[in-house]
């Protein structure tokens, strides 16, 4: 077969510790260098041995943003693999799988282990099951080989070309399949978050590791000293953010991040750096709470938390992120926007955009605009430096401490006066809730509006956020080619509400359908407090698992 469909899922699966990334890695790097659009998905448990874990890698010639529910090949590594995975195959897939599992079952068995204790390296079964799945494609060995020779070191990279090589000798192509110019990068959502973190400048990352969060202080650190970035595991999250607001009280751009659990713990220094009007970006990258939930699972039911995290009333920007390339733009320009208003601007993502695997186009990095909001001796008005300086738009001029000689730069945590000294007067506390509230009239005008996806004037519309914006893509393109009326609202900016877009395309609207991964549908409550616009229809999923473009579809055709 010539692959006329050309839109192929290999499902790995095994326990933890089986070599199932370093596979899913591999054979990632190997299809984008072949010239596919390649999406990698994972599901694990929490833990470092045993247990079910599985990885999907879905490539094909055209751009795809979600996984799919059917597979054409599941490669078992235990017999657990093949019972829980047999009845996703499509109508022409297989099972690859060692001569030893599933002895009883029609599957693809192959001298797996056998090979590879005859290599001397038990360790590169997966090498050799990959060698057989580029053979079933009829993909080159020589690309398979290339990267190989880039990802493993001296010793290992050998062992790992000879067991390549035996697992392609094993098998028949099925398939023969074209390769493709090779114009595309491979991210996940945690790669683009740091290094749109390092395009905008960042020069300082803390943070205590929290999965599904840690990726980035990862990504950080590993470029850390090429890039002249600070970076500090620190003791705790409370710990995190206060020294990410001293950092950027000094001077130098500042981030952190966690997952809901550890956000909650910085939420007293959110509030420190909404009355010291330090500017400073965190990201939260959601997991299924309460407390320790579902460790290694995704959700988005922070949003209400994020938007009110904090006590007392204060400016704050809210932007959630839809898929890679998105939180490679939209984190650099968090900072921008951190810095203009003297604000903390909250970025969202979750497990299933930070885990997940994708090829884009090239980040443009000519469009990153570092934009430092640092006064010089012009923000010293009246001979004294005022921090607090009451202004029409309620942003008061930033110098830096010890660069203006005799002027002393004071915060405190304390109400104060324009010039950072403790008051107890109502009347400075009004002025003073007055200035900072003002910011909040300017980032109105700040915000962008939602990504519209299929009709300008649907008859029905879906309104979603964040990671759901790859299914509901899918789903929104498969209906449209059906005849089907429908579009989509995808948030990204989301507090302060962006509402001109839902406003205007709401009015052709029969349907109105709420897409989340949460139980309440947080988003939907947020557009009715703001606009009073009620969906017609919700579809909620907080199994932890995040929507495929398959099952969207399907639980859309059961509302419309």
């Amino acid at each position: 077969m010539g692959g006329l469909n050309m839109d192929y899922t290999v499902l790995v699966g095994g326990e933890a510790g089986q070599g199932m990334d370093t596979f899913a890695n591999l054979l990632g790097k190997i299809l984008k260098r072949a010239g596919f659009h390649v999406f990698s998905k994972s599901d694990y448990m929490s833990r470092v041995r045993g247990g079910h874990n599985f990885i999907q890698i879905r490539f094909s010639n055209k751009p795809i943003y979600a996984h799919t529910e059917k597979v054409d090949i599941v490669f078992a590594l235990n017999e657990e693999t093949v019972e829980q995975h047999l009845t996703r195959l499509k109508e022409n897939g297989i099972v690859i799988t060692d001569e030893g599992i599933g002895k009883d079952k029609d599957l693809f068995h192959l001298p797996l282990l056998e090979t590879a204790k005859a290599l001397r390296n038990s360790r590169v079964y997966t090498t050799i099951g990959l060698g057989a799945i580029l053979k079933y494609y009829g993909l080159p060995l020589e690309i398979g080989e290339e990267v190989i020779r880039e990802g493993f070191n001296e010793k290992l990279y050998k062992v790992n070309i000879n067991a390549l090589r035996a697992g392609y000798g094993m098998v028949d192509s099925e398939y023969s399949l074209p390769t493709l110019e090779d114009k595309h990068i491979l991210i996940n959502g945690n790669q683009a978050v740091g290094l749109g973190a390092i395009a905008a400048g960042c020069k300082f990352y803390c943070g205590y590791p929290m999965t599904p969060s840690t990726g980035v202080l990862n990504y950080i650190a590993a470029h850390a000293n090429e890039m002249g970035i600070a970076v500090d595991q620190v003791e705790d999250e409370v710990a995190a953010l206060n020294m990410a607001l001293g950092a950027s009280y000094a001077g130098v751009r500042a981030m952190t991040g966690s997952s809901g659990g550890g956000f909650a713990l910085m939420v007293e220094a959110l509030s420190l750096a909404g009355i010291i009007e330090v500017p400073v970006v965190v990201i939260n990258v959601q997991r299924p709470g309460p407390a320790t939930g579902f460790p290694t699972r995704t959700e988005q039911a922070d949003l209400r938390f994020i938007i009110h995290a904090g006590h007392g009333e204060f400016p704050r920007m809210v932007i959630a992120l839809r898929d890679q390339e998105d939180a490679f733009y939209q984190t650099a320009r968090a900072f921008n926007i951190a810095e203009k208003y003297q604000i903390p601007v909250l970025l969202m993502s979750d497990q299933y955009l930070a885990d997940s695997t994708t090829t884009r186009e090239p980040f443009d990095f000519s469009k990153i605009k570092i934009e430092r909001r640092i006064s010089g001796e012009e923000g010293v008005l009246d001979q004294e430096y005022k921090r607090y300086k009451f202004t029409e738009d309620g942003i008061s001029p930033r110098i830096l401490p010890g660069k203006i000689p005799g002027q002393v730069v004071l915060v405190d945590s304390d109400e104060h006066d324009e010039w950072g000294n403790i008051t107890e007067s109502d009347e400075i506390r009004i002025k003073m809730v007055n200035k900072r509230m003002k910011k909040f009239e300017g980032l109105k005008e700040e915000v962008e509006e939602p990504w519209l996806l299929g009709d300008e004037k649907p008859e029905n519309l879906i309104v979603s956020w964040g990671s759901t914006y790859g299914p509901v893509r899918e789903a929104v393109e498969k209906l449209i080619e059906e005849g089907i009326s429908i579009g989509a609202l995808v948030f990204g900016d989301i507090w302060p509400l962006p509402t001109k877009k839902l406003m205007e395309i709401s009015k052709f609207a029969k349907r109105i359908i709420d897409v989340e991964q949460n139980a309440t549908a947080q988003l939907d409550s947020l557009i009715r407090e703001e606009l009073l616009i009620k969906s017609t229809d919700k579809i909620l999923k907080y199994d932890g698992r995040p929507f495929s473009g398959d099952e969207l579809y399907t639980r859309l055709k059961e509302v419309l």
